[in-house]
């Protein structure tokens, strides 16, 4: 039904297992604890680019809380308005709801396909093959094929011990399924596998939680604050890590090791990825820093206001001149406030000279 994500999932498996077992030996517990481990990394890998899309769409989430709060309380009565607006506004800081979302359904199938895998091992009585199993006695379970494992692999997969416990093996897995390891290591002892999934179980737990621990810790104040955060914030504190423990006795210890390998790449994944934010917003908050800096006045220097325009200073305008009948330059009557004066007080001089002559003819 879901060969697409079981396929690929077992394809990732047999060549980790192929590199880890060319150097500690097919049957080696190790080896197949190791090809889990490194199968995670490989899908976590692919889906670096979609976690990191995730948190900045997070972080945006966070940034763009009050313009969302003040459109929730402007169309309160409107839904469908309000369902516009809210578009609007993603649409014009590029915001997409479903990329935050991503990573974690990818993940879901990814596990869905390992469990089934896995548990497809042993599918020795009923129930056992993921979604309702095949009902196999130990020989045929050994003798068939695991999807691209071959008879001979999953038989190494049934030999592959890890402290004593079987890597498939389930603390509580009914009498006939652990007959399916009687001819391939002996039928494990129940001591063993608790000895090996308990202190897994709290490992996993205990990363799960401190791994919500970080996250929640870089979550802002609004955040924080909103009663819906807070609900989602507190079953990742102590809910999930809970299910993780409680739900340990019936998941394979295969299973328990891509928990544990799970929460140490996210815990990894997350330190790497905020520093790198972090280190980003203070780049940024330090080029916004030089600018202010380089567009300010110099000391001593009076600020300029950019919107105030500039005073033009007075343009003087040449006197045009025509030709008068004696051949002189003639004025056409145009002038500035200065040649206008200057032309006055030489008329004054000129006509003061011309009356003192008359006065002495008269005497």
């Amino acid at each position: 039904m879901l060969d697409f994500i079981y396929y690929p999932v077992s394809w990732i498996l047999w060549f980790w297992h192929r590199v880890f077992g060319f150097a500690l030996g097919k049957d080696n517990g190790l080896a197949w604890a190791l090809a889990v481990v490194f199968l995670v990394f490989t899908l976590r890998l692919v889906l670096y680019k979609p976690f990191v899309k995730q948190v900045r769409t997070t972080r945006q989430m966070q940034e763009l809380q009050p313009q969302i709060k003040a459109l929730q309380a402007k169309y309160k009565n409107d839904r469908q308005k309000m369902a516009l607006e809210m578009q609007k506004l993603q649409k014009e800081h590029g915001f997409n709801p479903l990329m935050g979302c991503l990573p974690v359904l990818a993940q879901v199938p990814v596990f869905i396909g390992l469990y089934h895998v896995l548990r497809s091992f042993n599918r020795v009585g009923g129930g056992t093959a993921g979604f309702g199993g095949m009902h196999m006695t130990p020989e045929q379970n050994a003798n068939t094929p695991n999807y691209v494992f071959n008879a001979e692999d999953v038989q190494s997969f049934l030999r592959a011990r890890i402290f004593g416990a079987p890597i498939s093996g389930v603390i509580t897995s009914p009498r006939e399924q652990l007959e399916a390891f009687a001819n391939y290591g002996g039928i494990p002892h129940i001591g063993s596998m608790i000895a090996v999934a308990v202190p897994l179980m709290i490992i996993a737990g205990l990363a799960t939680h401190f791994n919500a621990r970080a996250s929640i810790a870089r979550q802002s104040a609004e955040a924080a604050a909103n009663p819906q955060a807070a609900i989602m914030n507190k079953m990742a504190l102590w809910v999930f890590p809970l299910g993780v423990i409680v739900g340990g006795p019936f998941l394979p210890i295969a299973i328990l090791i891509y928990w544990v390998s799970n929460n140490i790449w996210t815990y990894g994944q997350q330190h790497l990825v905020f520093g790198r934010m972090e280190k980003e917003e203070e780049q940024k908050k330090e080029e916004a820093k030089q600018r202010r800096s380089t567009n300010a006045p110099k000391p001593g220097a009076k600020p300029v206001d950019p919107k105030k325009k500039p005073v033009d200073a007075p343009v003087v305008d040449a006197e045009p001149t025509t030709p008068s009948t004696n051949g002189t330059p003639k004025s056409s009557g145009k002038a500035t406030a200065s040649s206008g004066k200057s032309s006055g007080q030489g008329n004054r001089k000129r006509s003061g000279n011309r009356g003192r002559p008359n006065q002495k003819r008269r005497r």
